[in-house]
């Protein structure tokens, strides 16, 4: 049992310091990669997380770095086979031909693009990473410019809140540089290594406590304002105007452990955790001419999950259509053929260069006409009929489309129908389960409110209407919600009873879970609302004789990040989904039938009324800019550096004073390499020659008696003869110094 003992301690304290360095460099990658939770895909992270796991455990436990970086590389086609849903595709084709087979193989790795290629990235990184151990200088390297990175991330000019990632990337650095200084001391003095290792815990326990602290120091501490403002921010500020921020199209929602207004409003990328606040981002997104004033639907959430909404595993299963070309309808399922529709015709122009999940449109999408002005260059888009998402591929390859033009057959809002027939029965059984499945452990009482709401109702539409009518009467809009109210850990129960104000999630969250707990089927949708039409169209559409002379709201729709939305959808049946607006100042937009009056035309306001937009400098028709700004200030720091590369040199010898000679240099130099020497334990005596000191030294050391002698010789002929060294020569004795230096370490 001895044996096998040592040879296990052998073999895990063998190559530790790589594979400490493996750990560092894995864990620096993932707080890195944290910053871009809300653009990247899911599966992205799953990829990637599972290639960093799978390359620190290989080059922990396998010692041969061969076989190591083969088990890694089988584990990056595992992950993406796996998380790409990779099919086989058949061969088509003669197989003599060179370019079929190309097609073949390309088609493959279309499946996992770009996937394969950003998880190969991040592998790569982290060999490198590796490979840089070996100096501390360039552990700082790296340190310091993932640091950097993620400070500039965090600035002001962009809602990322990442404070705990740069804190953890200074203990990372911190933790990395003590096991390079004692992998460097080991190699050099194994001895008194082999004696510190004797007592362990005296030696490592302080370095955990201060590292600790520091750790400690860096996350716990409260969060203030920054007491000086940069130049620009102080500047905006004193005219009155607002920094814009760059990130226009981050996430609405934020956990309720950072501050309640660190974001800016946008179509959200993640709604597993719902709430938090936001202020509201006016950058246009897109503008939609279209025949009918409407919702611009986006994705479909089925499966609540206590903090917000998830793909369910029935969704994720759906089969999809994708043969997507010009004019060829698209199924929709859920809408029965005895429902009566509109047809609505609109042509979207992005204005953002964002890459977007779903084709955004009235719903449900009946056709695709035009992408890019073209009825040809069709992307593999793929449509699914049962969550009516019209999805772009994943692939990095495909660009979001410029412009597109659609058709959408969207239903006719008749109240009457729904009060009567069909639609009065139970809805449940037309639908998947996963339409009415609550949360496990939702509280009670959210079940008890909404049977109490409705008691008085008829019909199950009746329901929606009574619970839709409590919600905008009993609730606050508010884009900043006062989440210090908050204990239940459910996201409904907490709005309903506790936090009582908050915004279109809020609402329309609470509305489908009620509605749930009641029987009837409903999803959650996400998208924009409609959007503003320009003053003057308003007015051309308010003087017909009724004061309505467009009453179905035609015209071209400016969408901001500020219109994003969410609503929800209810089942009825023999009448399919049907869209419904919780939140308190907004109006679906319903197409009615002939014989209803037609609504009033308003914009969708927003509630908050200290939010205002700052308006454009247009003094002498020029408007400052940040890039304006950003380019001054890299002009100053590049002529600040220049300056500095070449001012520092004189500075600094005027500092240590001498005339800038290459026989000065030499002497400076010298008495440089014999305080480097004493800080490394060899001693000086008081009132010592150099050549004493010197002859003294090459005795102990016979392997760098030559060394010592080359420094003796140059240092005496620099400072006591008259004879001026070369060049050549000082650049010998520099790399003499060198030498020494680095192997008394």
């Amino acid at each position: 049992m001895t044996a096998i003992r040592r040879i296990a301690i052998h073999w895990l304290l063998d190559g530790m310091y790589r594979k400490i360095s493996a750990v560092f460099a894995a864990l620096l990658i993932y707080q890195w990669i944290r910053c871009l939770g809300d653009y990247w895909w899911s599966e992205t992270f799953a990829i990637v997380n599972g290639v960093l796991l799978v390359a620190v455990l290989t080059n922990l436990l396998i010692p041969s770095k061969t076989v190591s970086i083969g088990v890694q590389l089988i584990a990056v086609v595992g992950f993406n086979i796996s998380y790409t849903h990779f099919e086989w595709l058949p061969f088509v084709g003669s197989h003599r031909k060179f370019l079929n087979w190309m097609y073949w193989i390309g088609n493959h790795f279309e499946e996992v693009n770009p996937y394969l290629w950003i998880s190969l990235s991040i592998l790569a990184v982290f060999h490198l990473i590796v490979l840089l151990r070996r100096k501390r200088g360039y552990i700082l390297l790296v340190v310091g410019a993932a640091i950097l990175s993620l400070a500039v991330a965090d600035s002001i000019f962009t809602p990322i809140y990442l404070w705990e990632e740069i804190a953890w990337s200074v203990f990372i650095g911190l933790g990395w540089l003590v096991a390079s200084h004692f992998a460097r001391f080991k190699e050099r003095h194994p001895d008194n290594w082999a004696q510190l290792l004797e007592y362990p815990l005296s030696l490592f326990v302080p370095i955990l406590f201060i590292l600790t602290l520091v750790m400690a120091a860096g996350l716990f501490v409260p969060t203030v304002k920054p007491v000086l403002l940069d130049p620009y921010t102080a500047w905006k500020e004193s005219r009155g105007e607002t920094v814009t921020t760059y990130v226009g199209d981050k996430a609405i929602v934020v956990s309720a452990s950072k501050n309640n207004a660190d974001t800016h409003s946008g179509y959200s990328r993640n709604d597993s955790v719902l709430g938090g606040g936001f202020t509201f981002d006016y950058t246009p997104v897109m503008t939609v001419t279209t025949t009918m004033r409407s919702y611009w639907r986006g994705e479909t959430r089925a499966q609540y999950n206590g903090s917000g909404w998830v793909e369910s595993s029935d969704e994720k299963l759906e089969e999809s259509q994708k043969s997507i070309v010009s004019g060829r309808t698209l199924q929709a399922n859920g809408i029965p053929d005895s429902t009566v529709t509109d047809t609505v015709s609109q042509t979207v122009v992005m204005e953002r260069k964002d890459k977007f999940p779903v084709l955004f449109g009235a719903g449900p999408i009946s056709k695709v006409t035009l992408i890019n002005g073209s009825k040809e260059a069709f992307p593999a888009m793929s449509w699914l009929p049962d969550s009516w998402e019209l999805r772009m591929p994943k692939s990095a390859s495909v660009h979001y489309p410029k412009s597109y033009t659609i058709e959408s057959q969207v239903p006719v809002l008749d109240e009457n129908a729904l009060r009567s027939g069909e639609a009065v029965k139970p809805a449940s059984e037309d639908v998947g389960e996963i339409y009415t499945k609550l949360y496990p452990d939702m509280p009670d009482r959210v079940k008890n409110l909404a049977e109490q709401i409705t008691k008085d109702a008829a019909t199950p539409y009746d329901k929606v209407r009574m619970l839709i009518d409590y919600l905008q009467q009993n609730y606050q809009y508010t884009n900043t919600p006062d989440l210090s109210r908050k204990s239940s850990k459910d996201f409904v129960d907490a709005f309903l009873f506790e936090i009582k104000e908050g915004y279109c999630d809020y609402f329309s969250t609470s509305l489908a879970v009620m509605s749930r707990s009641l029987g009837i089927p409903t999803r959650w949708v996400k998208g924009y609302s409609s959007g503003s039409l320009p003053s003057a169209d308003i007015m051309q559409m308010l003087q017909g004789p009724g004061g309505n002379a467009n009453p179905e709201g035609a015209g071209t729709y400016t969408v901001r990040n500020a219109d994003a939305h969410s609503w929800v959808e209810v089942y009825f049946n023999g009448y399919g989904w049907l869209p419904f607006e919780a939140t308190p100042g907004f109006s679906f937009p319903y197409a009615l039938p002939q014989d209803e009056p037609a609504p009033v035309v308003q914009q969708d306001p927003v509630t908050d009324d200290s939010t205002t937009v700052a308006p454009a400098d247009e003094a002498n028709g020029f408007e400052v800019k940040p890039w304006m700004f950003w380019s001054a200030a890299g002009l100053l720091a590049l002529a600040f550096a220049v300056y500095a590369y070449r001012a520092f040199p004189v500075l600094l010898r005027r500092y240590r004073g001498g005339p800038d000679t290459v026989n000065a240099r030499v002497v400076r130099e010298t008495n440089r390499l014999i305080k480097h020497c004493r800080k490394k334990g060899m001693d000086v005596e008081t009132n010592e020659t150099v050549r004493e000191t010197m002859g003294r030294w090459a005795a102990r050391l016979t392997s760098l008696q030559p060394q010592f002698n080359l420094v003796q010789h140059a240092f005496e002929k620099a400072m006591y003869s008259s004879q001026a060294i070369t060049q050549e020569e000082a650049d010998r004795v520099t790399a003499t110094m060198k030498q020494i230096r680095e192997h008394i370490g």
